[in-house]
């Protein structure tokens, strides 16, 4: 991995979601009322997780799950009451402990265990399964594929993430937000062609036994993503 692009790019994510815009994700991820625009952010953000949910099995029972930029957790919290046992983890220290405070009273069979920190530590454990919401968006190609080979090197089942499908809409979209105040702008986006990705992922030694899956775009006003599936062969 190019070690400096990725820590440099982390170190920007981290100021963001922990200094700059902590209030506005705070609001962003719960019921209190928003802008238009971020109501269609908000919205998208809760199909992609829809989706990516969609993609994992229902019972996820005694399963290990790494939720790979966990944020406040929601994701999280549908995997365990499925059953799952979840290590959310985050590079935002006000994110996770808001997780930890959000924290439904009952889980079902399933776990939580916050943890602040970078996804890509090989010494969060193994895994059945691993997702990564919106975490990814902000790296380039290579790195995102260098990501996902370190997820695949400990996870048994399946991954599933989301990446910034380049398109001419998500190009306009990116400069009006640019009109935002300062202190609200995540890190630049690194617009990926999903056919550029799969070359990529094709060529990548360490994702020989792994296969993409399904593909999804969703689509909410401001909210471009698409989520894709890495199967285990």
């Amino acid at each position: 991995m190019n070690t400096i692009n990725y820590q440099e790019r982390r170190g920007q994510l981290q100021t963001y979601f922990d200094r700059t815009a902590v209030d506005a994700w705070a609001r962003l991820t719960s019921t209190a009322p928003v802008s238009r625009i971020r109501a269609t952010v908000r919205a998208g953000r809760d199909e992609m997780r829809s989706t990516l949910l969609r993609f994992l099995p229902d019972d996820l029972s005694g399963k290990a799950l790494l939720d790979a930029g966990c944020g406040t957790g929601a994701l999280s919290v549908e995997a365990a009451k499925r059953g799952a046992d979840v290590v959310a983890v985050d590079l935002s220290p006000t994110l996770v402990k808001l997780g930890g405070e959000r924290l439904p009273s009952r889980l079902g069979s399933g776990s939580i265990d916050f943890r602040v920190g970078d996804m890509f530590d090989p010494t969060l454990g193994q895994f059945s399964h691993v997702v990564a919401m919106d975490s990814l968006i902000h790296y380039a190609a290579a790195d995102v594929v260098r990501v996902l080979a370190g997820f695949a090197a400990r996870t048994e089942h399946s991954i599933v993430f989301t990446f910034a499908p380049r398109t001419p809409m998500l190009a306009v979209m990116w400069t009006v937000g640019r009109l935002f105040p300062r202190r609200d702008r995540a890190p630049a986006l690194e617009p990926i062609s999903e056919r550029s990705l799969r070359r990529h992922l094709a060529a990548e030694p360490a994702l020989r036994d792994w296969r993409v899956g399904r593909s999804q775009l969703v689509t909410s006003g401001f909210y471009k993503s698409q989520a894709m599936e890495l199967v285990k062969l």
